[in-house]
């Protein structure tokens, strides 16, 4: 079956009661049992619920995987993993990487006796000059949020097989239609369904997805003994939202291209940074695992201070400044003080996240609007 059918139809049957094609909101927080243990697969909603069930099985189809879990955030989503180590554990991560990510790691888990190294993934290779009996798992995010580097997921599935690690990879940047990590290598992928999956800004959801069944035990006793589930109103929403994925990437990815093209020419702007430049860093990599380059652009402001940053960010029309990203709408945001403010300044500073630093999540609307907005606002 190809992505756009899957996006409509998987995991969704007819509803057996009444025949309804989509899938009812089954706002239920229990169910009948004929007799104690006797029941028709499901017990109580935290555990499972039949919407929610259709989504998981949904997203895993649309990433070629068995099994699927939605959480209620994409931080959920992440939690639930790090609850797959003990204290002692060591975790291989990139220096570039979302700033909710590096808070869980540095401010709850390294408190757990886990020990978390923020290294630069580009050269997978790098990987092995920290790998050590107490490696287990590798984190990595590709494209990375918010300097839009470029991680070699087939390299890095290798050597994570060579030291019996587990592999995860955020997904959040491309998302299914763009890049499908188990099919290179990966043990488990991680979305923010918030963001492309949900499309549309009105849901907060995060999701895992893997092909190992003793994995998805594990993480399905996480996921139901630690609670972080959606409700059904939410897993509808998102239903709802895959069912134009294939449509809105395509949209996202053009509007994208046009934009970094022209940005990359603009004289107030120093660097663009956008993985589909032939001279990017990552482009041989990005081609070769991703089906297109994705609507995610960061960019630095040519000599401007923190306070000419925050005047540009401010004037915008049709793009809003706000956190999040993979709406239909168009966002601009800044990172230093928005979605990477919980990251030592000096730290950010060393991959690029400077006080000049925008990143825009280009949306959906007509592009002589978007880059009409873009213009009044650099001038």
């Amino acid at each position: 079956m190809k992505f756009a059918t899957k996006a409509i139809h998987a995991g969704q049957e007819p509803d057996p009661t009444t025949g309804a094609v989509m899938t009812p909101i089954y706002q239920t927080s229990t169910y009948w049992q004929k007799s104690p243990g006797d029941n028709k697969g499901y017990e109580y909603s935290r555990g499972t619920n039949p919407t929610r069930k259709a989504l998981e099985d949904c997203l895993a189809a649309l990433e070629n995987a068995r099994f699927g879990l939605a959480f209620s955030s994409g931080m959920g989503a992440t939690d639930a993993v790090m609850k797959l180590l003990k204290p002692g554990d060591e975790v291989i991560t990139g220096d570039d990487l979302y700033g909710g990510s590096y808070r869980i790691f540095t401010k709850i888990f390294a408190n757990y006796g886990i020990k978390f190294h923020f290294i630069s993934f580009n050269d997978p290779e790098n990987i092995r000059n920290y790998v050590n009996e107490n490696t287990k798992l590798i984190w990595v995010e590709t494209p990375t949020n918010p300097m839009m580097q470029i991680v070699d997921i087939e390299a890095v599935s290798k050597i994570a097989k060579d030291v019996k690690a587990t592999l995860v990879v955020d997904n959040t940047f491309a998302s299914p239609y763009l890049q499908n990590p188990i099919d290179l290598g990966a043990n488990i992928v991680m979305h923010s369904v918030t963001k492309y999956i949900g499309g549309h800004s009105d849901v907060v959801m995060g999701a895992l997805v893997m092909n190992d069944e003793e994995l998805y035990k594990r993480l399905w006793f996480i996921y139901n003994a630690c609670g972080a589930t959606p409700g059904p109103q939410d897993s509808f929403l998102v239903l709802r939202g895959i069912k134009t994925l294939h449509l809105r990437m395509k949209a996202h990815c053009e509007n994208g291209r046009k934009i970094a093209e022209y940005l990359k020419n603009h004289p107030k702007i120093d660097k663009v940074y956008w993985p589909g430049f032939e001279d990017s860093p990552g482009y041989a990599v990005a081609k070769k695992q991703m089906r297109d380059f994705g609507g995610m652009i960061s960019i630095t402001l040519k000599d401007a201070s923190l306070e000419d940053t925050f005047k540009v960010a401010s004037s915008f029309k049709v793009f809003s400044l706000a956190e999040s990203l993979g709406g239909v709408e168009s966002l601009v945001n800044h990172p230093p003080t928005m979605t990477h403010g919980s990251i030592p300044k000096e730290v950010r500073e060393k991959v690029g996240v400077t006080d000049n630093l925008l990143r825009l999540s280009v949306g959906v609307e007509d592009i002589d609007d978007l880059l009409e907005d873009l213009e009044q606002a650099l001038a």
